[in-house]
């Protein structure tokens, strides 16, 4: 019979409708039956893709007699951390502080207030290795809450009261000169030259940080953003059949990913690497964007229009790795020589062996193997045999998919697909772009409220967070500049009043919960990016850009004191504020500018302007293309054309240099050196 999680908008929540435990969803009635029943609560939080979330689900929560255990001595709560990042947010702070590492599954025991007393991740249904099993722990958390509760409620409010004490909401600084070459020297010292990347296995995609290095543009942050971005896109972790990025490498050498595909690291991958195509023409670069994009397409699109969040590491293993039938991570993506040859033929097999890496001995386990493409091949070749091995893998069984939208997620993305559109000259991805942005724009605001995911084109129920509605201002303010449109600009500042309203922390930075919202033991405030960007780097950046593209200085002043409320994160911890940096390296070593170019859209002249502002403004400027004094886009007021000509204004703060009409004058006043 299925529980209470039957309801649900969340596909990671749905999966457990019909365990034997009698889950109750995040809200006050769980917390209500509490403490009716006068027993604790036991949350476990984790997400649809999660491999250890579904490795304790299948051993313990689908378990009879550990399920009878939770049912008895608890409330049971589950959560999707996608949903709620706010509750991952505050229980993990206490998951951390009282074991010192944290993850997902996160399993937290509770009072009925919601103060933690004990935390943990992942637990056996056997005791291993020192670890109690997990019917063990419910066993000795139910004698400790009747005999000992005092010491319990007790430890709870000691927890609370020194989350508070030591929680660093901010660090503040102003980043100079000196604070960005030392963050810049930290990220050397960092920087694995042999393989790419920062630091030991596992090795995550450093998405910001790589922006940030190609802003700042030497030779030395290039180099590292080459070596970083090859070793990736060669390795295991970048799918050589279908596009897209796995999670991370467990290895320092990129060849084994963690299998999950998540629409977070997509999105932002797929902005630096069409950043790094416009500076280098790389065509690795070009491959990886359009093939990202043609993934996202065909596997993440919702009916709807938007991006689902994300597809499983787990699913049926066709007999590769030993458990035929049985869910297994990797086993959608894994081959064997013998399997290529199968596929292929002989010679064509050998061949895929040979240039894919996939030996005998395996990279993987049960002798099977990633694939990886480290050198040249012969392109035709490659063609044929890249669709002909998506065909064959096509055959086999489907991992999972979470498809719910997550505003965030889908903002960033939106961000970075115009970026790729507007570089690589494909319109039909800014098309893709505003589907997007319509969807979230009238399914994701009830009543003037944005709220953080839908799903089959129903709105949930959890209320956006910072991360929502800055990606939301990011995304509406660079459509708005490439299609000219204004009803996007208003959009982006309708949005960027409500974030400053609801999210000010009174010192110049953002919480990252309103003000109105759902009051939690503790007020999540972050500003260190770590998988995605901090809600507050996001909100610098969208800011930054929407007061440049309105003129409007209140925005522009709001980002500076928002990077200043964290910037001291900057030269103490790059790797974990790479956005903030790249903010730094805008406003100290690459200025942005604002690109008026007037004309008529449709005509060859004012394209080839808006194609050379797009190619050479530095990263971070607005380049906003329309007839001269189109209604509700301050950047083109004002703006003539010069002798009836399509012309192109570079302006920085709005005050503006001569115009130019032809591609290699508007190049040459966009060079670093020209001044404005």
């Amino acid at each position: 019979m299925a529980n209470r999680l039957a309801g649900s908008s969340s596909p990671y929540l749905l999966q457990h409708v019909d365990n034997p435990v009698d889950w109750w969803p995040w809200g006050e009635d769980a917390f209500a039956e509490a403490r009716r029943r006068d027993v604790p609560l036991f949350l476990s939080i984790g997400y649809a893709a999660c491999h250890w979330c579904h490795v304790m689900a299948h051993e313990s929560f689908e378990d009879e007699a550990t399920a009878a255990l939770l049912n008895q001595g608890f409330v049971a709560v589950k959560v999707d951390r996608e949903e709620r990042p706010d509750v991952d947010a505050v229980y993990m702070s206490a998951t951390q502080a009282l074991t010192g590492h944290g993850g997902w599954p996160m399993s937290v025991f509770l009072t009925a207030d919601g103060l933690p007393f004990h935390a943990g991740t992942y637990y056996p249904p056997r005791p291993v290795h020192g670890m109690p099993s997990f019917p063990q722990l419910l066993e000795a958390v139910t004698d400790a809450w009747r005999d000992r509760r005092e010491d319990l409620v007790g430890s709870a409010g000691h927890i609370q009261a020194e989350l508070r004490r030591t929680a660093v909401t901010t660090l503040p600084g102003e980043v100079g000169a000196a604070e960005l070459g030392a963050a810049l020297a930290r990220l050397d010292a960092d920087f694995d030259a042999a393989r790419g990347g920062f630091g030991p296995a596992p090795k995550f995609p450093p998405s910001m940080v790589l922006e940030a290095l190609l802003r700042e543009g030497g030779p030395g942050s290039m180099e590292q953003v080459r070596l970083t971005c090859e070793a990736m896109a060669r390795g295991g972790m970048y799918d050589q059949l279908a596009g897209g990025f796995a999670r991370y490498s467990v290895d320092t050498d990129w060849v084994v990913p963690h299998f999950e595909k998540m629409l977070y690291d997509n999105a932002l991958l797929l902005g630096v690497h069409a950043h790094w195509w416009r500076l280098t023409g790389d065509p690795l670069a070009a491959r990886v964007v359009t093939e990202t994009v043609e993934w996202l397409q065909s596997e993440m699109r919702t009916p709807e229009g938007a991006f689902a969040a994300s597809l499983d590491a787990d699913s049926a293993d066709p007999g590769l790795l030993g458990s035929p039938g049985r869910s297994a991570e990797g086993a959608y993506y894994v081959w064997t020589p013998q399997l290529l040859v199968d596929v292929l033929g002989e010679d064509d097999g050998r061949w895929a062996a040979e240039v894919l890496s996939v030996t005998p001995e395996g990279t993987f386990e049960h002798g099977t193997s990633t694939l990886q493409l480290r050198g040249g091949v012969d392109p035709e070749r490659w063609a044929g045999v890249r669709r002909r091995l998506r065909e064959a893998r096509d055959g086999r069984p489907r991992p999972g998919r979470d498809d719910k939208v997550v505003t965030a997620w889908n903002g960033w993305l939106v961000a970075s697909l115009v970026d790729a559109a507007l570089v690589l000259d494909r319109p039909d991805w800014l098309e893709v772009a505003r589907e997007v942005m319509d969807h979230l724009w009238r399914v994701h605001r009830v009543d003037g409220e944005l709220l953080r995911v839908s799903r089959d084109g129903r709105p949930g129920t959890s209320r956006a967070v910072l991360e929502d509605h800055a990606a939301l201002v990011l995304a509406a303010v660079r459509l708005a500049g490439a299609l000219g449109e204004a009803t996007w600009l208003e959009r982006a500042r309708t949005t960027a009043e409500g974030l400053v309203q609801h999210f000010d922390d009174g010192a110049g930075g953002f919480f990252d919960t309103p003000s109105d919202g759902e009051t939690l033991y503790l007020r999540p405030q972050d500003a260190s990016d770590n998988a995605t960007p901090s809600g507050l780097s996001t909100a610098v950046h969208a800011l930054a850009e929407l007061g440049r593209v309105t003129g409007e200085t209140r925005w522009a002043e709001r980002a500076e004191q928002a990077a200043a409320s964290a910037g001291g994160l900057v030269a103490r911890a790059p790797r974990f504020a790479g956005w903030l940096l790249a903010d730094a390296v805008t406003r100290l070593r690459r200025p942005a500018v604002e690109v008026a170019v007037v004309g008529d859209p449709d005509d060859p002249a004012t394209a080839e302007l808006a194609r050379t502002a797009r190619h050479s403004a530095p990263a971070g400027s607005v380049v906003v293309v329309g007839l001269p004094d189109t209604p509700g886009l301050p950047l083109l007021a004002d703006r003539p054309l010069l002798g009836g000509r399509p012309s192109a204004y570079v302006c920085r703060d709005f005050v503006c240099a001569l115009p130019v009409t032809s591609a290699d004058a508007l190049a040459t006043q966009l060079r670093p050196s020209a001044a404005v």
